[in-house]
């Protein structure tokens, strides 16, 4: 797994399901991608980057961030404590067309010993040259 320098990535054992609840576990499934493989599509693309959240990759999340809506950071370094993420649910991936695709997902996480949360969240995905990209996202209750 890459490291960006001072990046605060977790280690993961590649043996063990992947992060983002795939069994296949995490050297078949978000880790060709976060080492550049491209996604083959936008939900897979999603996955990896609720993955990269879970291990706090922010070099990934933000490379796989469309540039026109990219912010500069995350700090995914800064966050105290840091988010326990809880897993991830995927209600609906569609594909508009060859290079837009829109994923719902719920993501549940922790901060400290406080109740559980969920983002609810429907994004939306570009891809360019071959390559997908978070574009952005609209928060969902319920």
């Amino acid at each position: 797994m890459r490291a960006a320098p001072g990046s605060p990535l977790k280690a993961v054992d590649t043996s063990t399901p992947c992060p983002c609840g795939n069994a296949r576990g995490y050297a078949l499934c978000c880790q060709p991608l976060h080492r550049g493989e491209p996604a083959p599509d936008a939900k897979a693309l999603m996955r990896s980057r609720y993955s990269a959240y879970v291990l706090r990759d922010e070099a990934y999340l933000l490379a796989t961030w469309h540039p026109d809506t990219r912010p500069h950071s995350l700090g995914l370094g800064m966050q105290q404590p840091p988010p326990t993420w809880l897993g991830l649910q995927v209600k609906d991936a569609c594909v508009q067309d060859a290079d837009h695709a829109t994923v719902e997902f719920i993501a549940r996480f922790r901060i400290g010993g406080g109740r559980a949360q969920r983002l609810h969240e429907r994004s939306r995905f570009v891809r360019e040259n071959g390559r997908w990209y978070y574009r952005d996202g609209d928060i969902l209750s319920g």
